[in-house]
């Protein structure tokens, strides 16, 4: 698999790390901040995710949104961003031939929003309409409410929107000072992948933010430690929806390989453990599955799914037993096999999209100052054994299932609780 991969650090710090992928006639480029949810003070709790939107509000150059919406309508490009609990990326995929105005467009949005104050004020309602949305959607909403279960004092536990109350008091002054602190060269990455040169891209870089001035370093978070327990949330819901899980392994931990190996076995596909046992064999559930959640400091492992109230005890003891069984007598060298193509299709299959290239550079020059081969990832997947995957199976998997980790939105009463409390 050739990789044509260039990397280069500006004097002030940015980093610049592009692939050119010449048989293409576009560019997806980013602009990444290692600045998140898990770098906020508690009166700034989703302050990040705030900037988000507030950087598309008008900057000194384009001084209306919908003038930065125009100008990038008027390339035939996309502009977009996403906030994540550790870092921010605002990103444009265009024909290779306007990467100079995309990425002028992301730099000039960093470096010269307005924050202005009638903005923040139409701005702010908009975020809190937002949290609503989330509020409303309990297959969303108990994902957070899973990792501030898990992660009761820990910074990464906390959800990315922030909260009614916070996002409320937020101060065009707060903004500025949060970019000032956070937005500084070293927290910075320009990802590109597509039609492109690298010293073109690095000399554009040079020139939109060479002139940068130092912000703080993140300071390094504590390992977080999963904490068992369960927490039901009563919504007036048809369904109830659910996660279950436990800690897990962190970005530069190498058990994170064989637990994405458990973690599409138990959960990742059609043909996944859960899927077959709680939505083919019985029909209990739409939607079931699992995931990994991999940080820089931990991560943690979950099942998830959406039941009827009535099937909800039933969906988490199966759960337990497929934990269990797995547990006791790890996995099948058929399902090893048919979850490492199941990774290497889909890493690969990735490699086709631009933007998923980008992203792929993006993250790993945040998370390991550099971007591994692909190659490498693969390697290391393709070494796992079955013995490797039944040994993370007995470290993170519990033998007592009041060891888990439950949280669940749906139309609980009291007794429901208490019912669950006296079940672990």
């Amino acid at each position: 698999m050739v990789e044509n991969v260039s990397r280069t650090v500006l004097s002030n710090g940015v980093r610049v790390v592009t692939e050119s992928i010449p048989t293409v006639q576009s560019v997806a480029v980013g602009l990444w901040a290692s600045a998140g949810s898990r770098d906020e003070e508690p009166r700034l709790r989703g302050i990040s995710h705030f900037l988000e939107h507030m950087f598309f509000k008008g900057t000194e150059r384009r001084p209306t949104a919908k003038q930065i919406a125009d100008e990038m309508d008027a390339l035939g490009g996309y502009l977009n961003a996403f906030t994540d609990k550790e870092f921010t990326c605002y990103y444009a995929r265009v024909l290779s031939e306007h990467l100079p105005v995309g990425l002028d467009i992301l730099t000039d949005m960093l470096t010269g929003s307005l924050f202005d104050p009638e903005e923040t004020a139409k701005e702010r309602k908009v975020v809190l309409e937002e949290i609503k949305r989330r509020d409303d959607d309990p297959e969303d909403m108990v994902h957070d409410l899973f990792a501030e279960t898990i992660y009761p004092d820990h910074a990464l536990g906390l959800p990315v929107i922030g909260s009614v109350e916070t996002v409320s008091a937020f101060t065009p002054e707060d903004l500025r000072g949060y970019v000032a602190r956070r937005y500084g060269p070293k927290s910075l990455v320009v990802a590109a992948a597509g039609n492109l040169e690298h010293e073109a891209v690095v000399a554009l870089a040079e020139q939109m933010l060479g002139s940068l001035p130092a912000g703080e370093p993140n300071a390094p978070l504590t390992r977080p430690v999963a904490t068992p327990g369960h927490l039901l949330y009563s919504r007036p819901t048809e369904q109830v929806n659910f996660c279950v899980g436990v800690g897990g392994y962190g970005q530069h931990d190498d058990e994170k390989y064989p637990l994405a190996i458990l973690d599409s076995i138990l959960g990742g596909s059609m043909g996944a453990r859960l899927f077959q046992e709680i939505r083919e064999k019985r029909g209990l559930a739409y939607s079931v599955g699992s995931y990994c959640m991999n940080h820089r400091e931990g991560g943690y492992f979950a099942g998830y799914g959406g039941t009827s109230p009535e099937n909800f005890e039933e969906c988490l003891d199966l759960i337990r037993i497929e934990f269990e069984k797995v547990r006791k007598d790890g996995v099948s060298e058929a399902e090893l096999q048919r979850s490492k193509n199941q990774f290497r299709g889909a890493l690969i299959m990735a490699q086709e999209s631009m933007s998923s290239r980008m992203t792929r550079l993006g993250k790993a020059e945040l998370y390991f100052d550099k971007v591994p081969p692909l190659a490498e990832a693969l390697a290391k997947i393709d070494a796992v054994t079955v013995a490797d995957v039944h040994a993370i199976a007995e470290a993170i998997l519990p033998a007592d299932a009041s060891k888990l980790t439950i949280a669940a939105v749906g139309p609980f009463e009291e007794a429901d609780k208490e019912a669950l409390a006296e079940a672990e």
